[in-house]
């Protein structure tokens, strides 16, 4: 009989712990949480107290019975979910399942019950965890519970609203909303900036020895210097043909730069994405696989990094050793005297280390041929900033050089690295571009009162410009820095974002679309603090208040739904009615000669003819600098009606483009583009077309079907294997690799990851 039962999420993880326990153990996986509130309804029963009504996930019942059979067959179960807030929700769960079952040997006698939390998946890792168990915690689930109730509330009253007032599918979350705020908020700043024109004045000198030099103009009578326009900057540089230019002062110094902390969860996510263009979403599921172990031949599974959700930069002593150990033999002159330690922010939980390597036995080199390349490539990026925090200083020389002309001042700046220390492995990536004491340059030997010799003078025109748009480093980097969200969130924030349709990523940055402004302006008039900044930071607080046990969860979610509850019946009142909102045009309809209106579809707004519904005459438009309306040409196309022999145009429905009859209403007929990849059965000759199953989703069949029934799946690329020369590939989504180009024979293993291709052609 085993001795005891450990019980994880990932069945990844099974494999792995399996290799460390040994026969005394039954491991078993949950497969992530195995109960949850119903997708049906509200599924909280609101009383005096919100009690949440739990269903067993679809699917999970097999899940639980195996669990609670394998507990009847133990004395211990050790509960090993992940370590934060939703895994302490799947052991509770777990275990009250457990404990309502019969036990070996009397009615209701259960095994004892512990929790236990395994922060690196190594031998040493899990021994460490099993040997100091603890009881589960109840303020760390109450807090999980707080914040799942939180969101169903805001998710499942909010969003039949919206479905109701502009169209169906649509959703508001009460972090999601805040993130939507914050990116809508940063595009209306951009349209509204007006840019200004300044010039600057740079002069190239030379002294009595080379090299020349360049020099920024800065001042005048003492005082910052601007310059508005061409003509003012005109006057300047016919006033410094005529001066002298003389050294006035000289300063060199010494700068020095730190290490890098660790990562937090966050920063990995903004280096992945600066670093190695991965989406947040992507850095986590990469992490998430080196946590859980990858197979290393002979060794079997390993865990490569410690647990990836994180707010701390703290490390153990051991860690740390082990890092001054490995520099000392590979980076003998950058080892610093004292070891490095990291302040860890007031609002961090401080649950876990930073995420850093788990062994240093395992290093990049010799993890490599094991591990995928984009998992090699983060793996490299957390070992290489692990290593450089223990590193030495970087070191600089910095020289300043001010320079008199007449009343004006001129300086040049530079910079010359003169230690590597810590840069020698890593330097942290960045969004702005760096400035001008960051700038290298070379001086000639100077001294002051020296006179300089003019070569030439370059009058530049410039113009301000707008504030960025949020890539996903920044928007990551921003939600962090106001409190809102949490490591574990930031990831399926953004995606959802996108998901909604609320945002796109046009070469990078987040851009909202018109549903994404509509939908936040609607949220911001009507439910102020659900999307308010603040309000959501301090909520955040209060609930990581909750998981330290200072805090009621009962007591908090009452001071959020009593206003809310008193903005929602409001708004259920007076939020516009954007779905039967029809705005008159000065547009005449062509058909019948009534005036067009505007109004919501599913595609955002267009034109429809007053006399709807015996006109039903659409057009889609965009409005104009000045706001005047511009009618938009449907896409012209060389395909023919195969009823009227009326040319086809392109049109957006439901399920996306589409050819339909240049001649609608008159002619209804309307079929799918071509995917431009030909049928690769023998002799046949079709096209493959997007279609749609009875279910609504979308699949790739033959144009000549019936005749032809080769149909797929996923979506097809018109470029052959390059492994084994087969007709396409396809696109598809793995929980390794993300999106990635697949052979279409299933027994080619080809596989290339989409977004490191695009990656590469954008550089």
């Amino acid at each position: 009989m085993s001795k005891a039962l450990v019980v994880v999420e990932s069945p990844t993880k099974v494999k792995t712990l399996a290799k460390y326990l040994g026969r005394n153990f039954i491991i078993k996986a949950s497969v992530g949480h195995v109960v949850d509130l119903p997708k049906s309804k509200l599924g909280i029963k609101i009383g005096d107290r919100f009690d949440p009504q739990y269903e067993i996930i679809k699917g999970k019942q097999k899940v639980l019975d195996e669990i609670k059979d394998a507990a009847k067959k133990v004395d211990t179960v050790y509960l090993a979910p992940d370590p934060d807030r939703e895994g302490e929700a799947i052991a509770w769960h777990i275990a009250e399942h457990i404990r309502a079952g019969k036990g070996k040997k009397k009615k209701n006698e259960t095994p004892r019950i512990y929790r236990v939390l395994i922060d690196e998946i190594t031998k040493k890792g899990v021994e460490r965890a099993l040997a100091s168990p603890g009881e589960l915690d109840r303020a760390r689930y109450e807090s999980q519970q707080a914040r799942r109730i939180l969101d169903r509330l805001v998710g499942y009253k909010i969003s039949p609203l919206l479905w109701d007032k502009v169209r169906r599918g649509l959703s508001a979350g009460r972090v999601q909303s805040v993130a939507l705020r914050i990116v809508c908020e940063r595009e209306r700043e951009i349209q509204k900036f007006i840019p200004l024109e300044y010039w600057s004045i740079e002069a190239q000198v030379k002294a009595s020895l080379p090299p020349p030099f360049l020099l920024r103009l800065i001042t005048k009578d003492g005082k910052k210097i601007e310059i508005p326009n061409g003509d003012q900057a005109k006057g300047i540089e016919e006033e410094l043909k005529r001066c002298s230019f003389v050294v006035s002062d000289i300063q060199k110094k010494q700068r020095k730069r730190t290490p890098f902390p660790p990562f937090t969860t966050s920063k990995l996510q903004q280096e992945g994405a600066r670093k190695l263009s991965f989406g947040a979403k992507k850095t986590m599921m990469l992490a998430q696989q080196l946590y859980e172990g990858i197979e290393m031949g002979k060794e079997g599974a390993v865990g490569l990094i410690t647990y990836m959700r994180t707010d701390s930069t703290r490390l153990s002593g051991e860690a740390i050793e082990n890092a001054r150990e490995y520099i000392g033999r590979h980076y003998k002159e950058f080892l610093p005297d004292k070891p490095r330690f990291y302040k860890v922010s007031k609002r961090a939980q401080d649950a876990h280390e930073a995420i850093r390597p788990t062994l240093m036995i395992y290093t990049p080199e010799k993890v490599r041929k094991f591990l995928k390349k984009d998992q090699w490539a983060l793996y490299k990026l957390i070992w290489d900033r692990f290593i450089a925090c223990q590193m030495a200083d970087a070191t600089y020389d910095q020289t300043t050089i001010d320079v008199s002309a007449g009343s004006y001042g001129l300086r040049a700046t530079g910079s010359v690295l003169t230690y590597e220390g810590f840069m020698k492995l890593y330097v942290e990536g960045r969004d702005e571009e760096p400035g001008e004491d960051e700038e290298l340059a070379q001086f000639p030997p100077l001294s002051v009162d020296e006179k300089l010799t003019l070569d030439t003078l370059t009058p530049n025109q410039h113009f301000t410009k707008p504030p960025p748009r949020f890539t996903e480093a920044s928007l990551v980097k921003e939600l962090e820095e106001r409190g809102i969200g949490r490591p574990s969130t930031y990831a399926s924030i953004l995606s959802t974002l996108q998901d909604r349709k609320y945002a796109v990523r046009i070469k990078g940055p987040f851009e909202p679309t018109d549903l994404g402004f509509l939908i936040n302006d609607l949220v911001v008039e009507h439910f102020r603090d659900v999307v308010d900044v603040e309000f959501t930071a301090q909520m955040e607080s209060q609930l990581d208040q909750v998981e330290e046990g200072e805090t009621d969860w009962q007591s908090i979610l009452w001071k959020f739904y009593v206003p809310f509850e008193k903005d929602l019946k409001l708004a259920t009142k007076k939020m516009r009615d954007v779905k039967r909102e029809e705005t008159p045009t000065d547009v005449s309809c062509e058909k019948c000669g009534k005036m067009m209106v505007i109004k919501w579809g599913r595609h955002g707004h267009f034109l429809a003819c007053s006399g709807y519904p015996d006109c039903r005459n659409t057009k889609e438009f965009r409005k104009g600098n000045n706001g005047e309306i511009e009618i938009l040409k449907a896409e012209q196309t060389t395909e023919v009606c195969d009823v009227c022999q009326s040319p086809m145009v392109v049109k957006n429905g439901r399920f996306g483009k589409f050819l339909a009859c240049s001649r609608y209403p008159e002619c209804k007929t309307t079929r799918s583009i071509s995917t431009g990849v030909k049928c690769p059965e023998k002799d046949c000759g079709g096209n493959l077309l997007e279609r749609r199953s009875r279910r609504g989703k979308a699949f790739y069949g033959c144009s000549k079907y019936p005749n032809c029934k080769h149909a797929i799946w996923n979506k097809p690329v018109a470029v052959p294997c390059p492994n084994c020369k087969a007709p396409y590939l396809v696109e598809k989504f793995t929980k390794r690799d993300g999106a990635v180009h697949s052979c279409m024979n299933k027994e080619c293993k080809y596989s290339k990851s989409i977004e490191t291709q695009q990656a590469a052609q954008a550089q």
